[in-house]
């Protein structure tokens, strides 16, 4: 344990721990459920993007847990892992399933729900980072720095995809903004701290829950003013707020069907 490490109050710490265990939790399950795509995205284009934001994400993940397991949390490999549900902190939005159908057998996916979802995780990610780059933990700083670059060619696919299905026929616009109408439904609780809310805010760890809403809503106003549509506003959080481990049963099973591999050989580097 280093100087700092021991210097840190038991409030600023589990505060820390809780704030990266969400930004972990959410990019290991948006990666997840994107590379639940390889090979059956719109066309080949398509295909190897969606491949390669899911591993940039998985990426990101895995640097947020490299921070926990310097802080003493467990190993990393064990926190992307072996964790149970009720144990995850990541919004209910990201552990949703892509839709009806087993990857492995007939999948029946909503490319619109998967655009739409993806626009509205990456602004708020965006906003985030960008507030994480004046993070008081100085180590959680400097990573939100190497992800920022990156999130900036994931946020312009997605932007493409968004505009073009939005100005395509009458079935695209319907399945988008039903898409919309769904994201929005669980999107409640992207923005949420849970019960470290006061501690993390506090801290300095990152900006206040109400900070964070105002520049996604004005990051993203320009977007749907580019196609004729009045800027979503975002709900409040639900009784199933995954910051504080109240998930749905996707969740559960993405975790079963996530760490199979794993399980098989614990020893194994992801």
């Amino acid at each position: 344990m280093t100087n700092a490490e021991s210097a840190m109050s038991q409030e600023y710490k589990d505060a820390l721990e809780s704030l990266l265990f969400q930004l972990a939790d959410d990019d290991f399950m948006y990666a997840y459920r994107g590379s639940e795509w390889l090979g059956l995205a719109p066309h080949i284009e398509a295909d190897i993007a969606f491949s390669s934001i899911s591993q940039d994400t998985m990426g990101h993940a895995a640097m947020y847990y490299q921070l926990l397991e310097d802080l003493g949390a467990g190993k990393a490999d064990h926190l992307a892992h072996f964790r149970p549900s009720e144990d995850r902190k990541n919004s209910i939005l990201l552990e949703r399933v892509n839709g009806e159908g087993y990857y492995m057998e007939t999948p029946h996916y909503d490319w619109a729900y998967a655009v739409v979802r993806s626009v509205f995780y990456t602004y708020a990610k965006k906003v985030k980072l960008d507030s994480l780059r004046e993070s008081a933990y100085l180590p959680l700083a400097d990573v939100a720095l190497k992800v920022r670059m990156e999130l900036y060619y994931h946020k312009m696919h997605w932007d493409i995809w968004f505009k073009q299905l939005l100005n395509s026929t009458d079935v695209a616009k319907k399945k988008m903004n039903d898409a919309i109408q769904l994201v929005l439904a669980d999107f409640g609780d992207v923005f949420s701290f849970g019960s470290h809310k006061q501690a993390i805010e506090k801290n300095g760890l990152i900006a206040s829950e109400e900070e964070l809403k105002d520049k996604w809503s004005k990051l993203i106003a320009p977007l749907f003013q580019s196609v004729q549509m009045t800027t979503p506003i975002i709900p409040e959080p639900s009784d199933k707020n995954g910051r504080n481990g109240k998930h749905t049963s996707d969740l559960e099973k993405g975790l079963a069907t996530l760490s199979e591999v794993n399980k098989v050989d614990s020893a194994a580097v992801w």
